[in-house]
């Protein structure tokens, strides 16, 4: 059966979501898309060139509450099921609980654990081995409902930053999961399991102050702060009172010999720095405002020490 759907979303990803939506028939009786900010908005792109309803707004709350112009602009689309594909604005509960079969939501973790904003990052950071995707339905805690979809074994490997995890495995798993799951509320066999709270982890964003390096850490440590803010916010040190962002980082075989922070120089197009017990390659840099620069271009010389 096909299903009149409002989609929330942005980016490639949501495009994809909605493309495939539609090859399977549903009906898209609006697209949300925030405005854009810079380049176009490939999922609003779509949607404009198939005539299909666009809709772009900033917020939907004010003050924690719902803006009764955005509710009655959904309500008045009629759609059956909402679907969330990677949504970072907050949907006030009149609109999620609206349609009459609710919302789905994606999430690029193994629910309960990973909630949050910043999934895709903690993950490496804290070490996890094994990823996968998630799509619920939201309710009204912080990726707290109950799940419908789940897709298991991702190997998170160790040189996986948050933007490769993503683009190059939990993207197109996602999508797959989306599709599945709407297509189990089209035929009326969706069965939604509550999440074990037992199991359940959240660690906030990973703000700026997050990924602020400190070089008293052990090298294994910062090797995956470096890949889990890669490629926002970006963990960085301090260079001649500047914030020098690495990117594209690597845990190098071999003793430092030097102080944690200094430079050691350039191997196989990697910076080569210090840190506690072992060595970090970096590949990309940006100090300051200006623009990343591979590591072989940034100019600096060994013996540097970064704070």
């Amino acid at each position: 059966m096909a299903l009149r759907i409002a989609l929330f979303g942005q980016a490639a990803f949501g495009k994809d979501v909605l493309v495939r939506l539609l090859d399977a028939g549903h009906r898209m009786v609006g697209v949300y898309v925030p405005p854009d900010e810079g380049r176009p908005d490939p999922l609003a792109a779509e949607a404009a060139a198939r005539g299909l309803p666009l809709l772009r707004h900033r917020r939907f709350r004010r003050g924690g509450v719902a803006l009764p112009e955005r509710v009655a602009e959904h309500r008045a689309l009629g759609a059956e099921l909402n679907v969330l594909a990677f949504v970072t604005t907050i949907l006030p509960t009149e609109i999620v609980d609206a349609p009459r079969h609710r919302s789905l939501c994606f999430h690029p973790s193994l629910l309960p654990r990973f909630r949050g904003g910043s999934a895709l990052a903690w993950q490496i950071i804290l070490g996890e081995r094994e990823s996968g995707v998630t799509v619920f339905q939201p309710d009204a805690g912080a990726d707290t409902g109950p799940i419908l979809v789940q897709k298991r074994g991702v190997e998170i490997r160790d040189t996986d930053s948050a933007g490769s995890l993503y683009f190059e495995r939990l993207y197109p798993l996602g999508v797959e999961a989306i599709v599945e799951a709407v297509a189990a509320v089209a035929a009326g066999t969706a069965r939604f399991v509550p999440q074990d709270e037992s199991r359940a982890t959240a660690q906030g964003l990973a703000t700026d102050a997050v990924a602020r390096i400190d070089w008293t850490r052990e090298a294994r440590d910062l090797d995956r702060l470096i890949r889990g803010c890669d490629p926002q916010p970006g963990a960085h040190a301090v260079l001649r009172r500047e914030k020098l962002r690495l990117f594209d980082g690597r845990l190098l075989p071999g003793a430092a010999g030097a102080p944690p922070g200094s430079v050691l120089g350039l191997e196989d197009g990697r910076l080569v720095l210090a840190a506690r017990g072992g060595r970090l390659g970096i590949g990309r840099l940006r100090l300051g405002e200006g623009k990343k620069l591979a590591a072989a271009e940034a100019g600096l010389e060994a013996g540097l020490r970064l704070e």
